[in-house]
């Protein structure tokens, strides 16, 4: 259920979420010990931790794709525990944008079609005003010359761009980037940020990156540290991005 004051409601918000696997024997082992986060629209947040800290199990909490085995999570208002696997699906597609390290375009796709595939998988079906906003998305990124060109045709850097205008096509209401400027040279990765901070500040959705780039995460508006499955510092940034 949506609590009754939608406005006040954050876009994400974590209580007490635990998760634990069975990692070959039967005991479990716990990865996230009580989280407890909440994201606001128009925030921008560094999520940043060593390896192993349990970053990539908590977005993929975060990200519906596991549910957490203790706690709650909210996405949009919509407490999720309730939610049978289909609405999950639903909820997922609608409401967040991913971005990872790792475009994975289709490689057969054109980046006008791979930025038209959410659209599809949505709906089952494209409508001329789809086409015209991943027009207007990928002209947005610097690449309206590029609408009829493959991946393999784009630097790094181009098939980056084109893999979050794929994740903004349907406006989500919650971006989730996994090190989006991993494999990027200096310049590329500054555009990549710059973009998902402008779209970010246009759109009103909340943003989470994921990175170990302190010159990036330091213009963010807030850096969460998380070490051995639990957040150990969340500090607001003096000066964001």
């Amino acid at each position: 259920m949506r609590p009754a004051d939608e406005t006040a409601a954050p876009v994400l918000a974590l209580r007490g979420v635990r998760q634990r696997y069975h990692v070959g024997t039967p005991v479990e082992t716990e990865v996230l010990h009580g989280i407890d986060l909440e994201l606001q629209p128009h925030e921008f947040v560094a999520l940043t931790g060593p390896s192993g800290s349990g970053k990539s199990t908590l977005l993929n909490v975060m990200g519906l794709l596991e549910r957490p085995t203790e706690g709650q999570l909210w996405i949009d208002g919509f407490d999720t525990a309730s939610l049978s696997e289909a609405q999950l699906t639903a909820l997922r597609g609608r409401t967040i944008g991913f971005v990872f390290q790792y475009h994975h375009l289709l490689p057969a796709f054109t980046a006008l079609e791979n930025v038209l595939l959410p659209v599809l998988a949505a709906h089952g079906a494209l409508t001329p005003a789809d086409e015209a906003r991943a027009r207007a998305l990928l002209q947005r990124v610097g690449l309206g010359e590029a609408l009829a060109k493959r991946p393999g045709e784009l630097s790094g850097g181009m098939q980056q761009r084109v893999a979050l205008a794929r994740a903004l096509i349907l406006q989500p209401r919650l971006i989730l980037a996994d090190e989006p400027t991993g494999n990027l040279d200096t310049a590329s990765a500054d555009a990549v940020f710059a973009l998902l901070r402008a779209f970010n500040r246009d759109m009103g959705s909340a943003c989470l990156i994921v990175t170990h780039d302190p010159r990036l995460a330091a213009r963010c508006d807030r850096i969460v540290e998380l070490v051995d499955g639990r957040i150990v510092a969340d500090r607001r940034v003096a000066a964001p991005g």
